[in-house]
């Protein structure tokens, strides 16, 4: 007797909680309806515009790398060129004058 009663407080047992299981899952399935509406519409413009950003840099970098960077590092190594070339002949003209070893020091 007490065995059917058993069950039977089982058999409740298991229909409630397949009803709070379903009514989770279809809480669950609204929740995620909501999440993929959010990224559809929120989340992919903003992964647009950042886009665009990232593309506005690198053009901008580009820009300045071609028009500013390289004609400064032109110029420097000229000179720089110029530099070591007049230090150049700067020795070479003390050595032929006879001036010792070269550094002026002597």
């Amino acid at each position: 007797m007490w065995l059917t009663a058993v069950r039977d407080i089982a058999i409740v047992l298991l229909a409630f909680e397949s009803l709070v299981i379903g009514i989770l899952l279809a809480l669950m399935l609204l929740q995620l309806r909501k999440l993929v509406r959010t990224l559809r519409e929120e989340i992919a413009p903003i992964l647009h515009t950042a886009n665009d950003t990232v593309e506005t840099v690198n053009r901008t970098a580009g820009f300045v790398s071609h028009n500013v960077v390289e004609p400064v590092i032109k110029v420097h190594s000229y000179v720089s060129g110029t530099r070591q070339a007049i230090r150049t002949l700067a020795l070479i003209r003390r050595k032929l004058r006879g001036d010792g070893d070269g550094t002026g020091a002597g």
